[in-house]
């Protein structure tokens, strides 16, 4: 087992490990660690524990120690200075005529430079406006595209669903989908009810798929024909939360058909195999393709 402290760089991000130090911590605290990129500001989430050596990427750096109200005055100076940066590099960009959306900006911890996010349909040559931003900012500079996924990630947004999305508030990590999980929650493929701001799949699929793909398994299929308590029947219709399933039963004897709701236990049917496991990915597919044109 090895030992470890848990931070994030930014409010909801992604937990990352390092070696604690001396200093006792407690949860929301402010430290400095150290990092590829030199010593960065964090805020502890996991004070102290014990993980299994498999799950972390040795060597662990360290936490070099708890900050200080200096160091937090630095990172407040830093936020404030992003709203003047951000409207200088717009202006540079126009200037430029350039093909790019600038998305945000961060101040490195000890100064030494100041990263700048944007999105663009292709390849940027932006060589000359890394020249005008060196010499206004007098320190190291670096342009980073990001993706859609990304972008709102950075911003946030109100989702589809009323609350702030996912990917900016509760998940540190962007999850992949696949319009198979769509499928197999049997919700409708129009991509105006499945996509997000990014115009991506919702991240939110993921969240309940393992347990409808289970729940299907267990389920007969659409159109297939079952046994039931009160005889032979189509299936028209299945319920994965309730678990039952609706059946249409012809009455030949009087020309006429019945609708019956049972529980899957009473229904009679070939259960098919297990399925192997899905490759994800984020695309829309050629169906969601096929109904947007």
């Amino acid at each position: 087992m090895v030992k470890i402290t848990g931070v994030t760089f930014k409010e909801g991000g992604k937990v990352y490990y390092f070696a604690p130090g001396k200093d006792r911590y407690e949860k929301g605290m402010g430290v400095i660690v150290d990092t590829s990129r030199g010593l960065e500001y964090a805020t502890v989430t996991i004070p102290f524990a014990e993980i299994e050596e498999e799950k972390i990427i040795s060597p662990l750096k360290k936490v070099v120690r708890i900050a200080t109200p200096k160091d937090k005055e630095t990172v407040k100076r830093n936020e404030e200075r992003k709203p003047e940066a951000m409207k200088t590099v717009q202006e540079k960009i126009e200037k430029h005529n350039l093909d790019m959306k600038l998305i945000d900006c961060e101040f490195a911890f000890d100064g030494s430079k100041v990263v700048f996010y944007y999105s663009a349909p292709a390849r940027v040559d932006f060589r000359e406006l890394v020249k005008e931003l060196s010499s206004t900012f007098r320190m190291r500079i670096e342009l980073r595209q990001i993706g859609i996924r990304d972008e709102i990630k950075m911003i946030g947004g109100l989702a589809p669903c009323g609350r702030e999305c996912c990917c900016s508030s509760c998940m540190p990590d962007i999850s992949k989908v696949s319009i198979k999980m769509a499928k197999t929650q049997g919700l409708s493929l129009n991509p105006g009810k499945i996509s997000g701001l990014c115009g991506r799949l919702m991240c939110c699929l993921s969240y309940e798929n393992d347990y409808y793909a289970e729940a299907g398994r267990q389920m007969p299929k659409l159109g297939s024909e079952v046994g039931t308590p009160d005889g032979k029947g189509t299936v028209v219709n299945v319920n994965m939360i309730k678990m039952q399933v609706r059946v249409k039963i012809e009455d030949k004897s009087k020309d006429l058909f019945t609708y019956h709701d049972y529980p899957v236990d009473q229904i009679r049917f070939k259960r098919g195999p297990k399925p192997e496991k899905e490759e994800k990915d984020d695309d829309l597919g050629d169906e969601i393709k096929e109904i947007i044109d």
